[in-house]
């Protein structure tokens, strides 16, 4: 294993889990770092009964608190320096229209989606920087689009590819990888936490034919992070939405996404269309 020490966000679930347990036969030592306590301890259990000797540590920690992610970066700061292997995989999403949208959800999901991703990454530079690492950022196919009924969560997935291509710039020259993972639609938890109450997520009708499995997009960020590659598409369909989309001109997107099948019902008290 090239690097002895993995620390994975959002590991309680969905990307997260499947990372915990594709790099837990590699023999590093695993950070779990998620808000649900009982879930990563179970991991944990499980995956250490699985491999004799692995060193699995739990840290619960809710992303969008500020003063949460103080304490985590205290407890990270504190353990032995090793090469390590960040995975920023925790994120939010909300379906719904920027005008009904609440405010705490909209916080949380910038709170986690980017300054919970950067704070995490700017405190463990140093440690990469001296010691060997390397960075995974999950992002989106979204990231190359901008979403109605989706604009918070697509519009975060734009930072975080974009702060991953420029952060993998200035690593270069010390050797540390910055991949930045852009799956489509993957089977996880994440639709049912995004889902508001009385909202269809008005899916495209060829999404399904874009599904992607967890295992698929974990083993091929892996792969192009010993690459050395700056952006992971998982899988042929994925990789050849993404170039189609980059290739569009502007003006043809915008008429490509206001045709974009919108059901949204109405809120008593919001603005829904």
């Amino acid at each position: 294993m090239e690097y002895e020490r993995v620390i994975i966000t959002g590991a309680s679930s969905g990307l997260g889990e499947t990372f915990a347990e594709a790099l837990a036969q590699e023999g590093a030592e695993l950070v779990l770092i998620a808000r649900r306590q009982e879930r990563l301890e179970q991991l944990a259990a499980r995956l250490s009964g699985r491999h004799s000797g692995l060193a699995a540590r739990v840290l619960c920690c809710d992303l969008a608190d500020p003063a949460a992610r103080e304490h985590l970066v205290a407890k990270l700061s504190a353990l032995p320096p090793k090469r390590s292997l960040l995975i920023n995989n925790a994120g939010l999403g909300d379906y719904g229209e920027v005008l009904s949208a609440e405010g705490p959800k909209i916080n949380r999901l910038m709170q986690v989606n980017m300054l919970a991703l950067v704070e995490l990454t700017h405190a463990l530079l140093p440690g990469l920087v001296q010691h060997g690492g390397a960075i995974i950022n999950i992002s989106s196919l979204a990231a190359d689009l901008f979403i109605p009924d989706f604009a918070l969560y697509a519009a975060s997935k734009a930072f975080v590819a974009s702060f991953s291509e420029a952060l993998r710039l200035e690593l270069r020259a010390h050797g540390v990888r910055v991949l930045a993972v852009c799956p489509g639609p993957v089977h996880t938890e994440f639709g049912s936490v995004a889902q508001r109450p009385g909202h269809d997520k008005g899916d495209i009708p060829l999404k399904p034919l874009l599904y992607t499995t967890r295992e698929r997009v974990v083993r091929g960020s892996l792969r192009a992070l010993a690459a050395g590659r700056a952006r992971h598409y998982p899988g042929l369909k994925i990789l050849l939405a993404g170039c189609v989309l980059r290739a569009l001109p502007l003006w043809l997107m915008r008429r490509v996404l206001s045709l974009r099948p919108r059901r949204v019902k109405p809120q008593q008290g919001g603005g829904g269309v």
